[in-house]
Protein backbone atom coordinates (compact mmCIF):
# COMPACT_ATOMS: atom_id res chain seq x y z
CA UNK A 1 0.00 0.00 0.00
CA UNK A 2 1.28 3.48 -0.91
CA UNK A 3 2.58 5.44 2.06
CA UNK A 4 0.94 8.75 2.98
CA UNK A 5 2.87 11.89 2.07
CA UNK A 6 2.12 14.97 4.18
CA UNK A 7 2.79 18.60 3.31
CA UNK A 8 2.10 21.19 6.00
CA UNK A 9 1.17 24.63 4.68
CA UNK A 10 1.23 27.48 7.23
CA UNK A 11 -0.68 30.70 6.51
CA UNK A 12 0.09 33.85 8.50
CA UNK A 13 -2.66 36.42 7.88
CA UNK A 14 -2.13 38.98 10.64
CA UNK A 15 0.53 40.85 12.60
CA UNK A 16 -0.28 39.02 15.84
CA UNK A 17 -0.36 35.66 14.05
CA UNK A 18 3.08 36.28 12.60
CA UNK A 19 4.52 37.70 15.82
CA UNK A 20 3.09 35.20 18.30
CA UNK A 21 1.82 32.22 16.33
CA UNK A 22 4.69 31.57 13.94
CA UNK A 23 7.36 31.07 16.67
CA UNK A 24 5.10 28.58 18.43
CA UNK A 25 4.46 26.65 15.21
CA UNK A 26 8.20 26.66 14.45
CA UNK A 27 8.82 25.15 17.87
CA UNK A 28 6.26 22.38 17.34
CA UNK A 29 7.56 21.54 13.87
CA UNK A 30 11.11 21.49 15.22
CA UNK A 31 10.18 18.95 17.87
CA UNK A 32 9.05 16.53 15.16
CA UNK A 33 11.76 17.39 12.63
CA UNK A 34 9.13 18.49 10.07
CA UNK A 35 9.82 21.11 7.40
CA UNK A 36 6.79 23.07 6.20
CA UNK A 37 5.86 25.77 3.69
CA UNK A 38 5.01 29.16 5.22
CA UNK A 39 3.08 31.92 3.47
CA UNK A 40 3.31 35.41 4.96
CA UNK A 41 0.97 38.37 4.45
CA UNK A 42 3.42 41.22 4.02
CA UNK A 43 1.41 44.44 3.85
CA UNK A 44 -1.04 46.23 6.16
CA UNK A 45 -2.94 44.22 8.75
CA UNK A 46 -6.47 45.44 8.02
CA UNK A 47 -8.20 42.73 10.06
CA UNK A 48 -10.64 45.27 11.52
CA UNK A 49 -12.18 45.79 8.07
CA UNK A 50 -13.20 42.12 8.00
CA UNK A 51 -16.16 43.12 10.19
CA UNK A 52 -18.10 43.59 6.94
CA UNK A 53 -18.14 39.78 6.57
CA UNK A 54 -20.87 39.68 9.23
CA UNK A 55 -23.12 41.05 6.49
CA UNK A 56 -21.48 39.72 3.32
CA UNK A 57 -20.68 36.12 4.37
CA UNK A 58 -23.44 33.94 5.73
CA UNK A 59 -22.28 32.06 8.83
CA UNK A 60 -19.19 34.22 9.44
CA UNK A 61 -20.33 35.51 12.83
CA UNK A 62 -21.39 32.06 14.06
CA UNK A 63 -18.08 30.53 12.94
CA UNK A 64 -16.08 33.31 14.61
CA UNK A 65 -17.90 32.89 17.89
CA UNK A 66 -17.44 29.10 17.90
CA UNK A 67 -13.68 29.64 17.54
CA UNK A 68 -13.70 32.50 20.05
CA UNK A 69 -11.94 34.64 17.44
CA UNK A 70 -11.93 37.80 19.63
CA UNK A 71 -9.79 35.99 22.21
CA UNK A 72 -7.53 34.45 19.55
CA UNK A 73 -6.83 37.75 17.82
CA UNK A 74 -7.14 40.27 20.62
CA UNK A 75 -8.79 43.70 20.57
CA UNK A 76 -5.90 45.48 18.86
CA UNK A 77 -6.01 43.14 15.86
CA UNK A 78 -9.80 43.34 15.65
CA UNK A 79 -9.52 47.14 15.39
CA UNK A 80 -6.43 47.18 13.13
CA UNK A 81 -7.11 49.12 9.96
CA UNK A 82 -10.49 50.21 11.30
CA UNK A 83 -9.76 52.39 14.34
CA UNK A 84 -6.02 51.70 14.69
CA UNK A 85 -3.44 52.38 11.94
CA UNK A 86 -2.44 49.01 10.45
CA UNK A 87 1.17 47.85 10.83
CA UNK A 88 3.05 46.74 7.72
CA UNK A 89 3.70 43.13 8.68
CA UNK A 90 6.71 42.48 6.46
CA UNK A 91 8.53 45.55 7.74
CA UNK A 92 7.80 45.05 11.41
CA UNK A 93 8.36 41.29 11.52
CA UNK A 94 11.07 40.73 8.93
CA UNK A 95 13.20 38.89 11.50
CA UNK A 96 10.44 36.29 12.01
CA UNK A 97 10.21 35.65 8.28
CA UNK A 98 13.97 35.31 7.95
CA UNK A 99 14.11 33.01 10.98
CA UNK A 100 11.56 30.71 9.38
CA UNK A 101 13.73 30.33 6.29
CA UNK A 102 16.90 29.99 8.35
CA UNK A 103 15.36 26.99 10.14
CA UNK A 104 15.03 25.23 6.79
CA UNK A 105 11.39 25.92 6.00
CA UNK A 106 10.08 27.11 2.66
CA UNK A 107 8.67 30.66 2.63
CA UNK A 108 6.42 32.45 0.16
CA UNK A 109 3.94 35.27 -0.34
CA UNK A 110 0.42 35.31 1.11
CA UNK A 111 -0.45 38.61 -0.51
CA UNK A 112 -0.12 42.26 0.45
CA UNK A 113 -3.42 43.30 2.06
CA UNK A 114 -4.99 39.97 3.08
CA UNK A 115 -8.44 41.33 3.92
CA UNK A 116 -8.71 43.45 0.76
CA UNK A 117 -7.84 40.49 -1.50
CA UNK A 118 -9.99 38.00 0.39
CA UNK A 119 -13.09 40.18 0.45
CA UNK A 120 -12.88 42.28 -2.70
CA UNK A 121 -10.90 40.44 -5.39
CA UNK A 122 -13.81 40.15 -7.90
CA UNK A 123 -14.12 43.95 -7.89
CA UNK A 124 -10.41 44.87 -7.88
CA UNK A 125 -9.19 46.16 -11.27
CA UNK A 126 -6.49 44.08 -12.93
CA UNK A 127 -3.88 46.83 -12.55
CA UNK A 128 -4.58 46.99 -8.81
CA UNK A 129 -4.21 43.20 -8.49
CA UNK A 130 -0.81 43.53 -10.18
CA UNK A 131 0.09 46.31 -7.75
CA UNK A 132 -0.93 44.21 -4.74
CA UNK A 133 1.24 41.30 -5.85
CA UNK A 134 4.03 43.62 -6.96
CA UNK A 135 4.22 45.25 -3.52
CA UNK A 136 4.31 41.86 -1.82
CA UNK A 137 7.05 40.62 -4.15
CA UNK A 138 9.14 43.75 -3.66
CA UNK A 139 8.99 43.59 0.13
CA UNK A 140 9.64 39.84 0.11
CA UNK A 141 12.77 40.42 -1.96
CA UNK A 142 13.85 43.21 0.40
CA UNK A 143 13.38 40.96 3.44
CA UNK A 144 14.80 37.74 2.00
CA UNK A 145 17.34 39.05 -0.53
CA UNK A 146 15.83 36.94 -3.30
CA UNK A 147 12.71 36.63 -5.40
CA UNK A 148 9.72 34.66 -4.20
CA UNK A 149 9.34 31.17 -5.63
CA UNK A 150 5.76 30.58 -4.53
CA UNK A 151 2.56 32.36 -3.49
CA UNK A 152 -0.76 31.42 -1.90
CA UNK A 153 -3.90 33.49 -2.44
CA UNK A 154 -5.52 34.93 0.71
CA UNK A 155 -8.66 33.00 1.59
CA UNK A 156 -8.17 30.64 -1.38
CA UNK A 157 -9.65 33.42 -3.52
CA UNK A 158 -8.67 33.68 -7.19
CA UNK A 159 -9.79 35.13 -10.50
CA UNK A 160 -8.64 34.77 -14.09
CA UNK A 161 -6.85 38.10 -13.70
CA UNK A 162 -4.99 37.04 -10.54
CA UNK A 163 -3.86 33.77 -12.15
CA UNK A 164 -2.69 35.61 -15.26
CA UNK A 165 -0.60 37.98 -13.15
CA UNK A 166 0.84 35.09 -11.16
CA UNK A 167 1.87 33.45 -14.43
CA UNK A 168 3.78 36.62 -15.33
CA UNK A 169 5.69 36.40 -12.03
CA UNK A 170 7.38 33.15 -13.16
CA UNK A 171 6.63 31.38 -9.88
CA UNK A 172 7.54 27.72 -9.56
CA UNK A 173 4.11 26.86 -8.14
CA UNK A 174 1.18 28.32 -6.20
CA UNK A 175 -1.16 26.98 -3.52
CA UNK A 176 -4.30 29.02 -4.11
CA UNK A 177 -7.06 26.46 -3.85
CA UNK A 178 -8.65 23.35 -2.42
CA UNK A 179 -8.54 20.07 -4.27
CA UNK A 180 -7.21 16.57 -4.72
CA UNK A 181 -3.87 16.61 -6.49
CA UNK A 182 -1.42 19.04 -8.16
CA UNK A 183 -2.81 20.39 -11.45
CA UNK A 184 -2.74 23.20 -13.98
CA UNK A 185 -5.84 25.41 -13.68
CA UNK A 186 -8.43 26.49 -16.22
CA UNK A 187 -10.70 29.45 -15.38
CA UNK A 188 -13.37 30.72 -17.78
CA UNK A 189 -11.92 28.53 -20.52
CA UNK A 190 -8.41 29.97 -20.09
CA UNK A 191 -5.56 27.63 -19.19
CA UNK A 192 -2.83 28.95 -16.89
CA UNK A 193 0.75 27.79 -16.64
CA UNK A 194 1.60 27.95 -12.94
CA UNK A 195 1.20 24.63 -11.15
CA UNK A 196 -1.34 24.55 -8.32
CA UNK A 197 -0.65 22.41 -5.25
CA UNK A 198 -4.02 22.48 -3.47
CA UNK A 199 -4.93 21.99 0.16
CA UNK A 200 -6.54 18.55 0.30
CA UNK A 201 -7.66 18.29 3.94
CA UNK A 202 -10.12 20.47 5.89
CA UNK A 203 -8.62 23.09 8.18
CA UNK A 204 -9.05 22.99 11.94
CA UNK A 205 -11.14 26.16 11.95
CA UNK A 206 -13.50 24.61 9.39
CA UNK A 207 -13.99 21.50 11.53
CA UNK A 208 -14.49 23.45 14.76
CA UNK A 209 -15.95 26.76 13.56
CA UNK A 210 -18.26 25.01 11.16
CA UNK A 211 -19.57 22.78 13.93
CA UNK A 212 -18.54 19.66 12.02
CA UNK A 213 -16.85 17.95 14.99
CA UNK A 214 -16.27 18.59 18.66
CA UNK A 215 -12.83 19.84 19.64
CA UNK A 216 -11.78 16.51 21.16
CA UNK A 217 -12.63 14.74 17.87
CA UNK A 218 -10.83 17.06 15.45
CA UNK A 219 -7.51 15.21 15.22
CA UNK A 220 -9.32 11.88 14.85
CA UNK A 221 -11.32 13.31 11.95
CA UNK A 222 -8.19 14.59 10.21
CA UNK A 223 -6.40 11.29 10.67
CA UNK A 224 -9.39 9.50 9.18
CA UNK A 225 -9.16 11.66 6.06
CA UNK A 226 -5.44 11.13 5.44
CA UNK A 227 -4.98 8.76 2.53
CA UNK A 228 -2.20 7.33 0.39
CA UNK A 229 -0.33 9.78 -1.82
CA UNK A 230 -0.10 13.53 -1.21
CA UNK A 231 -2.09 15.12 1.62
CA UNK A 232 -1.82 18.90 2.09
CA UNK A 233 -2.97 20.33 5.41
CA UNK A 234 -3.19 24.08 5.98
CA UNK A 235 -2.34 25.36 9.45
CA UNK A 236 -3.12 28.95 10.45
CA UNK A 237 -0.82 31.03 12.60
CA UNK A 238 -3.81 32.59 14.35
CA UNK A 239 -5.36 29.19 15.14
CA UNK A 240 -2.74 26.45 15.65
CA UNK A 241 -0.17 29.06 16.61
CA UNK A 242 -2.26 30.10 19.61
CA UNK A 243 -4.91 28.28 21.63
CA UNK A 244 -5.07 25.27 19.31
CA UNK A 245 -1.33 24.54 19.23
CA UNK A 246 -1.85 21.22 21.10
CA UNK A 247 -3.98 20.00 18.19
CA UNK A 248 -1.09 20.52 15.77
CA UNK A 249 1.32 18.73 18.09
CA UNK A 250 -1.11 15.83 18.49
CA UNK A 251 -1.65 15.58 14.73
CA UNK A 252 2.08 15.53 13.98
CA UNK A 253 2.66 12.96 16.71
CA UNK A 254 0.09 10.63 15.23
CA UNK A 255 1.24 11.17 11.65
CA UNK A 256 4.86 10.45 12.48
CA UNK A 257 3.68 7.36 14.33
CA UNK A 258 2.16 6.01 11.10
CA UNK A 259 5.46 6.42 9.25
CA UNK A 260 4.11 9.18 7.01
CA UNK A 261 6.60 10.97 4.79
CA UNK A 262 6.76 14.77 5.17
CA UNK A 263 7.59 17.11 2.29
CA UNK A 264 7.39 20.82 1.61
CA UNK A 265 4.97 22.04 -1.03
CA UNK A 266 7.96 22.81 -3.23
CA UNK A 267 9.12 19.22 -3.00
CA UNK A 268 5.58 18.04 -3.77
CA UNK A 269 5.47 20.36 -6.79
CA UNK A 270 8.80 19.08 -8.11
CA UNK A 271 7.63 15.49 -7.72
CA UNK A 272 4.36 16.27 -9.52
CA UNK A 273 6.19 17.86 -12.46
CA UNK A 274 8.13 14.65 -12.99
CA UNK A 275 4.85 12.83 -13.59
CA UNK A 276 1.79 13.54 -15.72
CA UNK A 277 0.02 16.63 -14.34
CA UNK A 278 -3.70 16.96 -15.06
CA UNK A 279 -5.35 20.14 -16.32
CA UNK A 280 -8.51 20.87 -14.32
CA UNK A 281 -11.20 23.47 -14.03
CA UNK A 282 -10.93 25.88 -11.09
CA UNK A 283 -14.09 27.53 -9.79
CA UNK A 284 -15.17 29.45 -6.70
CA UNK A 285 -17.43 27.21 -4.60
CA UNK A 286 -18.72 26.83 -1.04
CA UNK A 287 -17.17 24.09 1.10
CA UNK A 288 -18.30 22.70 4.47
CA UNK A 289 -17.36 24.76 7.49
CA UNK A 290 -16.07 27.88 5.71
CA UNK A 291 -18.22 30.99 5.17
CA UNK A 292 -18.11 32.31 1.62
CA UNK A 293 -16.61 30.69 -1.46
CA UNK A 294 -13.12 29.37 -2.13
CA UNK A 295 -11.29 28.19 -5.25
CA UNK A 296 -11.95 24.47 -5.75
CA UNK A 297 -10.34 22.03 -8.19
CA UNK A 298 -12.94 20.60 -10.53
CA UNK A 299 -13.05 18.02 -13.29
CA UNK A 300 -10.23 17.43 -15.72
CA UNK A 301 -10.40 19.70 -18.74
CA UNK A 302 -9.69 18.91 -22.37
CA UNK A 303 -9.08 21.76 -24.76
CA UNK A 304 -12.03 21.91 -27.18
CA UNK A 305 -11.26 20.49 -30.60
CA UNK A 306 -12.31 22.05 -33.91
CA UNK A 307 -15.99 22.40 -34.63
CA UNK A 308 -17.65 19.97 -37.05
CA UNK A 309 -16.46 20.56 -40.61
CA UNK A 310 -13.30 22.44 -39.53
CA UNK A 311 -9.85 21.00 -40.28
Amino acid sequence: MERSTIAIKVDADTFVGTRDGIPRILDILGRFGVKATFYFSLGPDNTGKAVRRIITRRGFLRTSLRLNAPALLGPRTLLSGLLIPPPIIGNRLADTIRLTARLGHEVGIHGWDHVKWHDLLPWIPKKMIALELGRACALFEEVMGRRARTAAAPGWTVSADSLEIQDSMLLSFCSDCRGRTPFYPVVDGRRFGTLQVPTTLPTLDELLGGGIVAEREAVDRLMGLVGPGLNVHTVQAEIEGKRYAPHLASLLDRLTGTGARFVTLGEAADEAKRATVPVCRLTMEEIPGRPGRVAVQGKEWSEPGPAAGEP
